[in-house]
């Protein structure tokens, strides 16, 4: 195809190192940040009630090495798992993530305004303003099991296992089977949506989402081919036609650490399951709408690429592909 001479995978290989992965000094501070959080927090919470800190982990994708740099004026999370016990077998354990956050904000002292430490579902986020990096410090309830397994704890008492460890070695024991390009496919398509949701802000495809597709497309393959992690354009035409063929309404289990068996129905209209905890469905709370949007706007992707492959011209090519990542691209 004409295209292929114009944008192939060498062109999308300097896209990722120029304008995809994270730089060495954003990576550098990244780890200034956090080891500064860490050093404060243990000192902090060693001298508290209520809690205990077990240990402190990196965690999501920063720790995978997926995370992609960030864009001017906004930050890319550095995430780190705080584990936490009690001894105390009347508290109330719903309560972890204002009490961390309480001490994550006295850790900065008048340093930061309150508004810098916002809640969600299951971490405290910290943004630090002079660099525009959002630390997000998950706490998880430790009991003592293997495999640093713990529990987040959600608003309603709810407590979802989790493993920082797992998570990790699942991820690296593809990548060592799959070489360097496996991590830079899930990069590339995490810089596809992000631009996509500039566009579209309704568009949902959280990051953990994308991480799984291309695990369990490395997994079992596509249309009979392996997925093809050496030649970057050919790897993101087989997830998005992975999206738009399935309909992304088969489930997706691993039996990485848990059997199909343990596997709970469900009737969301996504279900792709942690490979860690059986019972938590990663897209579970994704409408039927977010589905179709999601699987109609891998379809326009698809189709944008193919005709940068049959494109008649370099520029042809390029502008195609811009609508994938937007007006960097390639990055020169």
């Amino acid at each position: 195809m004409a295209g292929e001479r114009y944008v192939d995978h060498t062109v999308l290989e300097a896209f990722v190192q120029s304008r995809v992965n994270v730089p060495r000094e954003e990576a550098k501070e990244r780890r200034r940040q956090v080891n500064y959080l860490r050093e404060r927090l243990e000192d902090y919470i060693a001298a508290e009630p209520d809690f205990d800190l077990v240990k402190l982990r990196a965690s999501g994708s920063t720790a995978k090495h997926t995370a992609i740099r960030r864009r001017s004026g906004t930050g890319s999370d550095a995430d780190v798992a705080a584990y936490l016990r009690t001894t105390d077998t009347d508290i109330d354990v719903t309560t972890m993530r204002t009490w961390l956050r309480d001490c994550c904000i006295k850790v900065y002292g008048a340093t930061k305004d309150e508004g810098d430490f916002q809640p969600s579902d299951h971490a405290v986020g910290i943004t630090m303003r002079s660099s525009g990096l959002k630390i997000d410090v998950v706490p998880v309830l430790y009991t003592g099991e293997p495999d640093d397994r713990g529990y987040l704890v959600t608003t309603d008492g709810t407590k979802v296992p989790t493993s920082v460890t797992l998570h990790l070695q699942f991820i690296k024991t593809r990548k060592h089977e799959a070489g360097d390009g496996y991590r830079a496919v899930i990069r590339l398509l995490k810089a596809w949506i992000r631009e996509s949701k500039e566009v579209n802000p309704e568009l949902r495809c959280k990051s953990f989402l994308l991480e799984l597709l291309v695990a369990h497309l490395w997994d079992v393959g596509w249309n009979g081919q392996p997925l093809q992690v050496d030649d970057y354009p050919a790897a993101i035409e087989q997830v998005l036609s992975y999206i738009v063929r399935t309909g992304l309404t088969t489930p997706i289990v691993f039996t990485d650490y848990y059997t199909a068996g343990e596997v709970n129905a469900a009737a969301d209209p996504i279900q792709v399951w942690d490979p860690v905890n059986p019972e938590n469905n990663v897209a579970r709370g994704y409408t039927e709408q977010d589905r179709q949007r999601l699987v109609d706007h891998a379809s326009t992707t698809l189709d944008t690429i193919s005709l940068a492959a049959y494109a008649a011209t370099k520029g042809e090519a390029l502008d195609a592909w811009r609508k994938v990542f937007g007006p960097t691209f390639p990055g020169e």
